[in-house]
């Protein structure tokens, strides 16, 4: 199997070593001229995996168009870049392909599904379908081949099956899912709540409360996607509670560092003077409270999570206002 990779950052470059694990032709497509001859040339990629050797049959190129013979084609940008890529897709692709997006995430300005907007924005002519593969998974790990479980999610099962059974081998087993709304809500939305756990670190709050925080934030994930036609069961699997322990848990995990900088300075702006990684749940967070006001769904933490980052709340202040709410039974809002 030929397959491409859009983005020579520590995800793409993880599954690119995946498949070549399992003897497929793996392309890696990349802006940065250092990381593709790294990658290429030298067998490693410094910058996001120092001391790591990968597999010398990885390739790199910063031309996009090599990538115009390849049978899947896996996304592994940004989030708010997803759009932007597909365009170019169009400009160079010329026989139908499987997209695999591995974004946590929603556009920023429609606020849609990330295979949403990839159905809309790539020629139909040259789109087999679209597989979300995803779930609890650490490129850090990945790449040094520690076992990893995720998800190949698509409503046609022909196309999850294909997916699931290129990247599949003894340390990383991928299941199949057809609930593509469940997955890719309860995906983007646990990275707020890894957010609001690392704030509870940072805070020295305890392991009571980070378990209370994950139990809820559970309760909200669930909440939000069943209420757009996600299934009730999507969110006690792989892409529901178990990427939400991992990034809630988790010292790799991008959003939990960002809540712990937030949280030890009881303030998000050395975040926002500090940051230069992408951090889906900050995006996230807008993105889901508007919605949660459109729709009148009920979000506390979310709610609190994006104060704290857009409305210079205080992380001690949004706890206070979490743990004083109206007293409840459990399993209601």
């Amino acid at each position: 199997m030929k397959v491409g990779f859009v983005g020579s950052g520590s995800w793409g470059t993880a599954l690119a070593q995946v498949c070549c694990d399992n003897g497929h032709d793996a392309l890696i497509w990349g802006r940065s001229l250092d990381e593709v001859v790294d990658i290429s040339r030298y067998h490693q990629n410094e910058k996001f995996f120092p001391g790591v050797r990968l597999n010398e049959n990885i390739r790199a190129t910063t031309d996009l168009f090599e990538l115009s013979d390849r049978e899947i084609i896996v996304l592994s940008v940004p989030a708010d870049v997803v759009e932007s890529v597909c365009v170019s897709l169009n400009a160079i692709l010329n026989h139908p392909v499987i997209i695999v997006n591995v974004a946590k995430g929603f556009h920023p300005v429609s606020h849609k599904r990330l295979s949403v907007i990839i159905k809309e924005t790539v020629n139909p002519k040259y789109l087999k379908d679209v597989v979300s593969l995803i779930g609890p998974s650490h490129a850090e790990e990945v790449i040094i081949r520690l076992l990893t479980s995720i998800n190949a999610v698509c409503e046609n099962e022909t196309f999850a099956s294909i997916v699931q059974g290129t990247f599949s081998n003894a340390y990383f087993r991928v299941y199949r899912s057809a609930d593509l709304i469940g997955a890719e809500l309860g995906v983007g939305i646990k990275n707020i709540i890894a957010i609001a756990s690392g704030i509870l670190s940072g805070l020295g709050l305890g392991d009571n409360a980070k378990a209370a925080l994950m139990t809820r934030g559970l309760a909200e994930m669930s909440r939000f996607g069943i209420a757009q036609g996600g299934k009730p069961e999507t969110y006690l699997g792989l892409t529901g509670v178990g990427d939400l322990i991992v990034t809630c848990t988790s010292v790799h995990s991008r959003n939990y560092q960002a809540g712990l900088l937030i949280g030890k300075a009881n303030s998000a702006k050395p975040f926002w003077d500090m940051n230069t990684k992408t951090v889906e749940g900050v995006k996230a967070a807008r993105v889901i409270y508007e919605e949660s006001l459109r729709l009148k769904i009920s979000m506390p933490i979310t709610e609190q999570v994006y104060r704290v980052l857009y409305e210079n709340v205080s992380p001690k202040d949004a706890v206070v206002a979490l743990m004083n709410r109206n007293l409840k039974q459990e399993f209601t809002e």
